[in-house]
């Protein structure tokens, strides 16, 4: 039987296996957890080693539910509902440490803020900063004072800045943005370096990339490239407009999909490349890419203004 739970920390990495990270991953499955730490200790092969070994899985956010399949050893065997996967009907399958949840469900709120900011601070009542959330972090709304947002945590109320949050009805951004809102969003980030598995500030890999740039917009797409290829409508290559979905494939686009990226406009793409790299604008013609191109696929909707 599942129970639920939520993240206690900032950003919770889920792992493939309870026994998937290594003495060196120590900062990323403690808590309180440190991520920036983590980040800077790792270098080139030690950060491809998390996707070459198959490490990690993806990553999850403060206060986000999450269902628990089993506890073992310290660990607990969880699924994110909120990311959908061809792994499991049920959510994102994957190892949290279980210092990192606290039992419960988020409490239900009219509206809920949601981090707009690359990071923001927590604050508690004596006005200290706790941590620094993520972009995307959701919680829900208490009360409204000058300028700050008082919110529901896994252990409390606290505070977040006015000037850092959009406040919205529901845990998604209820106002619908459109394609070019979605590359609008994606340039916020332009130039942090590649996280395999990654899906907050700290980084992001190539489909996380894709993920949240189009909820901050309020659409929410599978987790994965290769499912994320499945759904939406298809759109003709000749016919791109920006806010699109590319996915490329090896053998020259006839193999299997192995990266997403956001059309840009005018030949341009914006996406998350590979371990060693940053997020980028880069023009498709002369590129492995361009031959790697194999479809596109829209999620946005047409809005007011859009292209």
């Amino acid at each position: 039987m599942l129970t639920k739970a939520q993240i206690a920390v900032p950003v919770a990495t889920l792992w493939t296996n309870r026994d998937s990270a290594r003495d060196l991953d120590t900062p990323a499955i403690s808590n309180p957890v440190h991520i920036t730490h983590w980040l800077n200790s790792l270098n080139y092969d030690t950060r491809l080693a998390l996707c070459d070994e198959n490490r990690i899985q993806s990553q999850a956010l403060f206060g986000q539910e999450v269902f628990v399949v089993e506890e073992r050893n310290g660990w607990s065997h969880v699924l994110l509902p909120d990311q959908s996967s061809s792994k499991d009907d049920r959510g994102y399958p994957g190892w949290i440490p279980s210092a990192q949840l606290l039992p419960g469900e988020p409490s239900p709120a009219d509206t809920y803020a949601i981090v707009t900011s690359k990071f923001t601070d927590l604050i508690n009542k004596k006005n200290e900063t706790e941590f620094e959330l993520s972009f995307q972090t959701t919680l829900p709304i208490v009360k409204e004072h000058d300028d700050l947002i008082e919110v529901e945590t896994p252990f409390g109320t606290r505070f977040l800045r006015q000037t850092d949050i959009i406040i919205s009805r529901s845990k998604v951004n209820d106002r619908k943005g459109s394609g070019r809102d979605i590359v609008s969003s994606g340039e916020l980030f332009l130039d942090l370096p590649y996280l395999w598995g990654g899906m907050s500030s700290f980084g992001f890999d190539c489909s996380g990339f894709s993920y949240t740039m189009y909820k901050t917009q309020g659409y929410m797409i599978p987790r994965d490239a290769n499912d994320q290829a499945k759904e939406g409508r298809e759109v003709p290559l000749d016919q791109l407009l920006p806010g699109d979905l590319l996915f490329f494939a090896y053998d020259e686009g006839k193999g299997s999909i192995h990266h997403v990226a956001i059309y840009y406009g005018e030949g341009k793409m914006i996406h998350s490349p590979n371990t060693g790299k940053t997020i980028e604008i880069l023009s498709l013609k002369g590129t492995y890419y361009e031959k790697e191109l194999c479809a596109a696929r829209r999620y946005w909707e047409e809005t007011e203004g859009s292209p």
